[in-house]
């Protein structure tokens, strides 16, 4: 009995590329981001590594464009955040962080997401 793969080999060579689009996730000092080619399942994006746990976050995808949704919103989030400490903001929320900084950082943001997509190949 032949098993069943959750993912076709088109998506995960769309998949691979939206991964290779987000190098730079993966590259941020103290950030615990790893997606795994687990074979016939897709890919798993892991998060938050404790020694005494192990991954503690973990999102399955089998498409390109829910993988590029994940790390485009990780990467926004982490990029929010870091300003954020930045700006010694410790205490306000996320929403708030990114709409008390200037038009042209919030546009720079954004306007990150269609280079993520160009190097994926994908259309947002």
């Amino acid at each position: 009995m032949e098993k069943q793969a959750y993912i076709t080999e088109e998506e995960r060579e769309k998949c691979r590329k939206v991964i290779d689009a987000f190098t730079e996730l993966y590259e941020i000092e103290d950030e615990d981001i790893l997606v795994v080619d687990v074979g016939r399942y897709g890919f798993i994006k892991l998060q938050c590594y404790t020694p005494s746990y192990g991954f503690e976050v973990l999102d399955t995808y089998t498409d390109s464009n829910s993988l590029f949704e994940g790390l485009w919103n990780e990467w926004l989030s982490l990029n929010v955040f870091l300003l954020a400490k930045e700006m010694q903001l410790d205490d306000i929320l996320y929403e708030d962080v990114f709409n008390i900084l200037p038009k042209e950082k919030q546009s720079e943001l954004i306007g990150r997401k269609d280079d993520f997509a160009k190097k994926a190949g994908i259309n947002p």
